[in-house]
């Protein structure tokens, strides 16, 4: 596939007079790190430079330590106008939460992403789908821009890389060329990865316990793929931060019997509000398997062919039962 080419984003980029990077809600550290790394080299070069996500109101615990979190600010406190607003690893308008309002306010909109479900809502877009993370797109932008990437805007990139490839194990060819030429900066990528990804507070254990008793196996769903579910109810989050209930897909996940997974975690502000996350696989014979993107498009999200989610409110055993239906089609 013929990479996506990345100048109209330098081209913006090298114009802008202000800038506004927007994260997607409940932000993971591929959208923190691609919104921090960006910012940090435009604050380099002089420009007035902000970044954000609509929800929570924090940043989560395991990116406080990613340099130039300085930068973020409260959704509050975004500017209503600015020169150009990107976007970072964010498949729709939807997924910029409360803060979609300050679209409306930008001169010019950049679409940075590499989501295949990717609406296009920019008046730029450069979407890269063969990308296996918006790190790795903003690494091609800095590349083309030729801005140098050091040790601090490194540590960010490798966060959205590692992260998004699952500890490489669902790398692109690319994957580890990248990975290497930013561990040749300096940064502790093993420090980096445990940080992100290996590190829970013991009522993270405890939660577990009770989401894992509540997992469910439909062998016959998916026309026979079958489906694993399990369900975080807003009682089971008391005690945990947002990256522990995000984390619950991974093991879910596992599960031999089921070709594809699914957590359905309710609000911790309202009942029977859910976000879907959801996870298949490949077949045993290397042939393509589910592609939950479709799935999570027709239910009102979107994502990647083997890891997508979306929104949606009611009754468990309603929502459930759409979710075998649509896997059904």
């Amino acid at each position: 596939m013929t990479p996506v080419d990345v100048t109209p984003a330098v081209e913006v980029l090298d114009a802008a007079k202000s800038v506004t990077i927007l994260c997607h809600v409940q932000p993971d550290a591929d959208t923190i790190g691609s919104g921090l790394a960006l910012a940090q080299v435009l604050r380099r070069r002089g420009v007035p430079v902000v970044v954000s996500f609509a929800e929570p109101a924090e940043l989560p615990v395991s990116m406080r330590s990613l340099p130039g979190t300085e930068l973020l600010v409260r959704a509050d406190q975004v500017p209503r106008a600015v020169d150009v607003l990107v976007s970072v690893d964010c498949g729709s308008v939807g997924r910029l939460g409360a803060l979609r309002d300050r679209i409306d306010g930008a001169a010019t909109t950049l679409v940075i992403d590499h989501h295949r479900s990717n609406t296009r809502f920019g008046q730029v877009n450069v979407v890269d789908e063969a990308a296996e993370s918006t790190a790795g797109v903003i690494a091609r932008i800095l590349d083309a821009w030729g801005e140098p990437i050091d040790r601090d805007i490194a540590h960010c990139l490798f966060a959205g890389l590692v992260t998004d490839t699952g500890s490489f194990k669902w790398a692109r060819p690319g994957s580890h060329t990248l990975a290497e030429r930013l561990l040749a900066t300096g940064i502790d990528g093993a420090a980096i990865t445990r940080t992100l990804m290996d590190t829970h507070p013991f009522a993270w254990l405890r939660m577990l316990s009770r989401v894992l008793a509540s997992a469910q196996l439909i062998r016959d769903a998916a026309h026979g793929a079958g489906l694993v579910y399990a369900v975080v109810r807003r009682e089971d989050t008391d005690a945990v931060r947002s990256e522990e209930v995000e984390s619950v897909i991974d093991l879910i996940r596992t599960t031999a019997e089921a070709q594809v997974a699914a957590v359905f975690k309710e609000s911790r502000a309202e009942a029977d509000h859910w976000t879907v996350s959801l996870r298949s696989h490949a077949n045993a014979d290397g042939s393509p398997g589910i592609d939950v993107a479709c799935v999570a498009t027709a239910l009102g999200g979107g994502g990647h062919r083997y890891a997508a989610g979306y929104s949606t409110v009611g009754e468990l055993d309603v929502l459930v039962e759409a979710l075998k239906a649509r896997l059904s089609d």
